[in-house]
């Protein structure tokens, strides 16, 4: 899978935390719903930007309101990503019910998804499925009066074509998680630096300067913000990073 995160594409941090959703029913469909006109790809970081920025500014919301777009060129763009409550598909139990997929796929203009599109929303599916989502694939209709999301991809959404099967794609150039022990024997290394620049990217800093190479007391105060952040509590928002955790995070190989 094509991933292209939040801080890849320049994303604002939302106006506040996303209600997290560890299980529901599957995922919907979303069309753009306006005029589209396909372009290069590096259209689509920019668009993404001015979603967000309509969804922010002009509809008062918290955030962009889908958990993963995809382009016409098959990457998926990071939203409000994993577990997370979207604002798209109509009302708070539509939201929870399913998160949400967006294509750039327009009312006009650019209708119908490439092959790379198609494939791009298949691996949107499997990720939060991994995640997650359960096994129904609906259009944003189903359940909510709209035309959303479009003639040809509600056909898509009918006929099953846009089931991923067994595929379970994971976002690649990310560093594995390297186990608990690891920090624990207060390493040094740029793998802890870039750890600690995700941090800083996701709003979750405790640092009073900037995260360096060796594990301090400031990355578990950090990482504890990101716990917290993922509805984790108690103990297992305690700083000391666990896989799951980790691997929302997509720190960078070093």
């Amino acid at each position: 899978m094509q991933l292209v995160t939040r801080a890849q594409w320049g994303a604002r941090q939302p106006d506040n935390g996303h209600t997290p959703v560890a299980r529901n029913r599957g995922v919907k469909v979303h069309y753009l719903g306006t005029a589209y006109t396909a372009g290069d790809h590096d259209t689509c970081a920019p668009y993404m930007r001015k979603i967000q920025r309509d969804h922010m500014d002009g509809n008062g919301w918290a955030d962009f309101a889908y958990n993963f777009a995809v382009c016409e060129h098959g990457y998926v763009f990071e939203g409000r990503g994993l577990n997370a409550q979207n604002a798209a598909n109509g009302n708070m139990t539509l939201n929870r019910d399913h998160f949400a997929v967006v294509a750039f796929v327009g009312s006009s203009g650019h209708t119908a998804p490439t092959d790379a599109q198609v494939q791009g929303i298949k691996d949107a599916i499997a990720y939060l499925r991994a995640h997650g989502a359960g096994d129904e694939i609906r259009g944003h209709r189903d359940g909510y009066a709209t035309d959303c999301p479009g003639p040809a991809l509600y056909a898509l959404v009918k006929s099953g074509a846009l089931e991923p099967g067994d595929s379970k794609p994971e976002p690649t150039g990310f560093a594995p998680f390297p186990g608990a022990a690891w920090f624990k024997n207060n390493p040094n290394s740029p793998l802890v630096t870039a750890m600690g620049r995700r941090l800083v990217a996701e709003g979750c800093s405790a640092y009073e300067e900037g995260p360096g190479p060796r594990w301090t007391e400031a990355d578990r105060k950090s990482y504890a913000k990101w716990q917290r952040k993922l509805g984790f509590t108690g103990a297992d928002a305690d700083g000391w990073p666990g896989k799951t955790s980790w691997d929302r995070l997509r720190v960078p190989k070093v």
